[in-house]
């Protein structure tokens, strides 16, 4: 039984993983409050594009009956 938690105590792959996840979550976050305004703006005209095209269409698609 000791020699198990002695082997439990000195195995660090649990420490590391839970590092790697911090890191993720500190990066994911910086990127959200950093990128967030280019992400918004492509985004924005992306579905402008999209909604202009499909006006057009609908138009076209009415005028040709």
């Amino acid at each position: 039984m000791i020699r198990s938690i002695q082997r439990f105590m000195r195995e660090e792959d649990g420490v590391t993983a839970l590092e790697y996840g911090l890191l993720a979550a500190i990066v994911a976050g910086a990127l959200m409050i950093f990128a967030a305004p280019a992400i918004q703006s492509f985004f924005k005209k992306l579905f402008e594009t999209l909604s202009t095209a499909i006006d057009n269409a609908g138009k076209d698609a009415t005028s040709a009956t």
